[in-house]
């Protein structure tokens, strides 16, 4: 629908009114491909790897090129043992998350996700314009005019993410990735924080160890068994629930990122928000 939105607004234009057949077939037979691609049941074995193009705490990035029309894309691996033992299921639920909802021109793309029997795939756009650390280590420093332009398209980036409710939490160089045109696009979003349930690192422990939570009969005002949020559901310290799961709602805990970006409120007991990067853009600039 928004990409038929979209097509109708450009045929308003002058220059396509003689083409507006032409295009309406042209777009057809696209829409058609891209439903077929989204048909097909994927997997590594219908990409012939390039090169790997990077490395990560639970895997690999590759650059990839599909068997049948030869399309390029970044192919992500997650190891999921990996992933299992060092409690990172919530980081990459989040990343898949943010990847899958966000519809901006600002954020890479995320086309499919597929497993095997060892490891998940992300197949990404790939972004030919390498990394903006890449770009500074060649001119090692920036005009202000550039320097002004990269952090106008950045804050739009860190607006698109926002808006879904996450902090990226490692906004670098590194993971700001340039298009072919040489816009901005951010990516590795593996130490992103976001505040649904599903993101938490407790709600896949519980899930693992106990899959289907039975009801306490010795507890008749409790209905479940499991201790919520560590702390007792009772009457005296009602107010403090309430004030802990707001304050949850509202702040993160945990200190990541990389420590030459890494904001200060990362480091207080008090928690932070999405202000922290907006301090690491601060700090890239």
């Amino acid at each position: 629908m928004v990409r038929q939105q979209q097509l109708e607004e450009h045929f308003q234009s002058p220059e396509a009114i003689p083409r507006r057949e032409q295009l309406w077939v042209q777009a057809g037979m696209l829409e058609a491909k891209y439903l077929r691609f989204l048909r097909t049941k994927d997997g590594p074995r219908n990409y012939t790897v390039i090169k790997t193009i990077g490395k990560g705490y639970f895997g690999e990035v590759k650059l990839v090129r599909k068997n049948q029309g030869g399309k390029v894309f970044a192919l992500k691996r997650l190891v999921k043992s990996e992933m299992v033992t060092k409690e990172a299921l919530p980081r990459v639920r989040a990343e898949r998350d943010i990847l899958a909802e966000s519809d901006s021109e600002w954020v890479t793309k995320l086309y499919t996700t597929f497993q095997d029997s060892t490891s998940l795939y992300m197949l990404m756009e790939f972004c030919p314009g390498g990394d903006l650390m890449t770009v500074l280590i060649k001119y090692e420093i920036f005009s202000e005019d550039i320097t002004r332009f990269y952090a106008a398209e950045i804050t739009m980036a860190i607006e698109a993410v926002h808006s879904l409710g996450f902090i990226h939490r490692d906004i670098k160089p590194d993971n700001i990735l340039l298009d072919r045109g040489g816009h901005v696009k951010l990516a590795d979003f593996g130490l992103s924080k976001s505040y649904r349930k599903v993101h938490e690192r407790h709600y896949y422990r519980e899930l693992l160890r106990n899959p289907t939570p039975q009801l306490d009969q010795s507890q008749p005002n409790n209905r479940l068994s499991v201790n919520m949020d560590e702390i007792s559901l009772t009457g005296r310290n009602l107010t403090q629930i309430t004030e802990w799961r707001r304050s949850r709602r509202l702040l993160a805990h945990s200190a990541v990122g990389t420590p030459d970006y890494i904001a200060p409120e990362m480091f207080a007991p008090d928690g932070y928000s999405f202000e922290v990067d907006w301090w690491s853009l601060g700090t890239i600039m």
